[in-house]
């Protein structure tokens, strides 16, 4: 087995909230956390669980997941996952892996900072998953794991697999030139690549149209172009995520329907747009119901021409 790499101070330049301890490890008070739920508490750690079982799990899901996650211990501290040199610089990625046990989130991977040494010519991402098994009781998760700690394991692993693969796909959009190519970050790209062509551009349309409005409601003096901009990130958000979901359906075989995906991730758009402002909520929530009817035929249209391919 490998050594696991600790990421030390002296390799990247951290923020003024972050501190050492005695073993070196980087660790930090949250500070990038920007999530829909609160993050302010320690880490409680996988003492009551089996790590390399985890990883076990998520091994037999996707093998590249598993690289990435191999030697990051789950404690809450960065680790190195990946260096390459290009032009005289050094591209780092450092991955933690956190645990919180409230709240109605399961999982989030944070968008990744970055850090610039000029004088190492280094720039550093730093990318913080945080996984929350609240769903431990879950019926079908009852039924399938009688014994607690296995079926704690088996959610951790599945949490921890899903948000995994938004790092992965992170990793490749960021680094330079190809050099944060994975098959997973080719397969995405693959699917958005359908998402964003003419077969589906009707279906596409009128998801923008409604994107488009919320985002309006949302933030009524914004410019036509913000609110378009919106509307095309939050696209990619819904492709990403029904990507995903079904990934992790297939390595933990737990599966969504397109319109429980479409119905849960809608919500989340809405979210992410913002709240409203103005008093006719009745309007937004008219238009977040046509989302969700209209992403979920964009979602089938979309696994029917993949299946064609």
């Amino acid at each position: 087995m490998k050594k696991t790499r600790e990421v030390k101070p002296k390799n990247i330049s951290i923020g003024k909230n972050a501190s050492q301890d005695a073993s070196g490890v980087v660790s930090d008070a949250y500070p990038f956390v920007s999530a829909p739920f609160s993050v302010c508490v320690p880490n409680p750690g996988l003492s009551f669980c089996r790590e390399q079982h985890i990883k076990a799990l998520i091994r037999q899901g996707s093998e590249a997941v598993y690289r990435l996650i191999e030697d990051v211990n789950l404690d809450g501290n960065y680790y190195r996952v990946k260096c390459v040199h290009l032009g005289g610089w050094e591209y780092c990625w450092d991955l933690a892996v956190r645990f919180q046990f409230f709240g109605a989130v399961q999982g989030l991977a944070v968008e990744p900072k970055h850090f610039v040494s000029g004088i190492k010519k280094r720039i550093v991402y730093r990318s913080l998953v945080l996984v929350n098994p609240y769903e431990l009781w879950n019926e079908e998760l009852v039924c399938r794991f009688a014994n607690l700690q296995e079926r704690l394991e088996f959610l951790i692993a599945q949490i921890l697999f899903h948000e995994c693969i938004h790092v992965l796909v992170h990793l490749g959009k960021t680094f330079p030139q190809g050099l944060g190519n994975t098959d997973i970050f080719l397969e995405f790209r693959e699917v958005l690549q359908l998402a964003n062509s003419e077969v589906l551009a009707s279906r596409r349309q009128v998801v923008l149209a409604c994107l488009y409005r919320l985002a309006g409601f949302a933030s009524p003096a914004a410019s036509p172009g913000s609110k378009l901009k919106a509307a095309v990130e939050l696209y990619e958000f819904l492709i990403h995520e029904k990507y995903c979901i079904e990934k992790t359906d297939l390595g933990f075989g737990l599966p969504w329907s397109n319109a429980k995906i479409a119905r849960d991730y809608s919500h989340m758009a809405s979210l992410k747009v913002g709240p409203c402002p103005i008093p006719d909520t009745k309007a937004r929530n008219r238009e977040l119901l046509k989302l969700r009817e209209t992403l979920t035929e964009l979602y089938n249209e979309l696994d029917r021409h993949m299946l064609l391919e």
